[in-house]
């Protein structure tokens, strides 16, 4: 048995005064140490809900249903979304799987310094260790960080450095598998370059990152595999090169042709409601290719690279 996370079937379902949220809808996929996927899309997709059905972050009207098997050399496969809060909190979290939350300096204690939050972490989880500051600062050095930037409170911090300690937070536990949800957000161009290209150094050294993005310049730089969601499904999975260059669906196609170098186009339309999905393609009532088959929901085919439509290029 090797470290692997093996998504299958996942859904999300919110139930809510007057409605039923479908979040997440029969989301699969797989990824191991050695490789990043990129689930993209626009906001409100499910690509966060995503993450929290992986972590037990979701509210407790939350109504979940497939598995994610977590599997390690250690033992039996763990089924994320079937284990009670304690095992997740005191086996998985920051153990096994490391977060990079969006917005890291709002997760960040104000009145604490990054060494403090560091060296609290390693405390909580390396209860052993005997050099907790040499550890805070070796794996703040593995996240971009000189030990003065350590000395910092998050006030002080810029968004890039803000970032980067949540990344060293992360890998506090020596975690095989990260996920960066919108790591991007908020930060200048030449700062995104800087944290995809840390990201991609953690890959090649061994660990696997799922990263949460509507950023595709920063997807295509860092990811060997992009999974495209759209209103609670995944529409498309691929190589990276392969999705972006040469894409299958048409809201892929309409993803990449919306980027500044492809002309800014947006693609016509709203998505639509998840508490009013249509019966067919989701993606139907926006798709000029439409036609009368599209009335039927595709499924996901393929081998490398997967389309979810009936009539993909």
């Amino acid at each position: 048995m090797v470290n692997e996370l093996v998504v299958q079937g996942l859904s999300v379902r919110f139930t809510v005064p007057g409605a039923r949220v479908a979040a997440v809808t029969d989301v699969s996929f797989a990824v191991a140490p050695g490789e990043c996927l990129a689930l993209v899309g626009e906001s409100g997709c499910g690509k966060s809900v995503l993450a929290g059905a992986l972590l037990g972050f979701l509210p407790g009207n939350a109504e979940l249903a497939g598995a994610a098997l977590l599997s390690s050399p250690d033992g039996p496969p763990l089924d994320l979304l079937a284990t009670p809060d304690r095992v997740l909190a005191t086996t998985v979290r920051g153990r096994r799987i490391g977060l990079v939350p969006q917005s890291p300096a709002a997760h960040l204690t104000p009145v604490r310094t990054a060494r403090d939050q560091l060296e609290e972490t390693v405390a909580a989880l390396a209860p052993g260790e005997r050099a907790p500051r040499a550890r805070a600062e070796a794996v703040a050095a593995r996240a971009g960080l000189a030990p003065a930037d350590l000395d910092h409170y998050p006030h002080e911090l810029s968004g890039g450095m803000a970032q980067r300690v949540a990344t060293a937070l992360a890998l506090v536990g020596d975690p095989w598998l990260l996920i960066a949800d919108e790591p991007t957000t908020g930060l200048d161009r030449a700062l995104v370059e800087a944290l995809v290209d840390e990201l991609r150094r953690l890959v090649d050294d061994g660990r696997a990152v799922v990263m949460i993005t509507h950023d595709l310049a920063a997807a295509r730089r860092v990811a060997d595999r992009i999974a495209v969601m759209y209103a609670g499904r995944l529409v498309e999975v691929g190589p990276t090169r392969d999705v972006l260059d040469a894409a299958r669906h048409p809201y892929t196609r309409g993803l990449v042709d919306s980027l500044p170098d492809r002309g800014f186009t947006p693609i016509p339309g709203t998505p639509p409601l998840l508490t009013d999905l249509p019966p067919g393609c989701s993606f139907g009532p926006r798709c000029t290719r439409a036609v009368a088959a599209c009335a039927r929901r595709p499924a996901l085919t393929g081998n490398a690279h997967l389309v979810a439509c009936h009539r993909p290029w």
